[in-house]
């Protein structure tokens, strides 16, 4: 089953409303800027890291425009020191490449290891734009539905200023 197949049935069976833009590969926000997928919505910008033991992995979710201060983030946490985690890491934990990052790829992580870190203020949100865990299409979720896709799936979540 393709990645955008098993999201999009996921997102079916949760009974949730949904649009979906296809497009060609983006690898940055640049880029979805240029196409002009970020007028059509709130595009979501995604961080996937770790603690410094690696025992530890977050999918930090905050909006396109904002600049993630990774030792803000570290406190508000309590956790031991935050970097970006690998590409073997990504793949292992949420069957994920570079560039594909998003909220969505919770749904290949099984055991619900992988900490959700939303920022504050995606709260309320009703089109927010996230890959379907691949980056040639964007959906458009609400953040109360995006956070039910969360919570049916099991992995915790933080919220933090960003």
């Amino acid at each position: 089953m393709r990645a955008q197949e098993k999201v999009f049935e996921r997102l079916d069976s949760l009974g949730i409303q949904y649009q979906v833009m296809n497009h060609p590969a983006v690898y940055t926000i640049e880029e979805m800027d240029n196409l002009g997928i970020s007028e059509h919505g709130d595009v979501c910008k995604n961080l996937f890291l770790r603690d410094a033991k690696g025992t530890r992995h977050f999918l930090v979710v905050l909006l396109k425009d904002k600049k993630a201060d990774i030792k803000n983030i570290q406190k508000q946490l309590g956790c031991t020191n935050l970097s970006f985690a690998s590409e073997e890491r990504l793949s292992k934990h949420l069957q994920l490449q570079k560039g594909e990052v998003t909220p969505l790829g919770i749904i290949n992580d099984a055991s619900g290891t992988v900490e959700l870190v939303l920022d504050k203020d995606l709260k309320g949100r009703e089109k927010l734009g996230v890959h379907p865990n691949d980056n040639t299409a964007t959906v458009w979720i609400s953040f109360d539905d995006l956070k039910k896709v969360i919570d049916h799936n099991g992995n915790k979540i933080h919220y933090v200023t960003i």
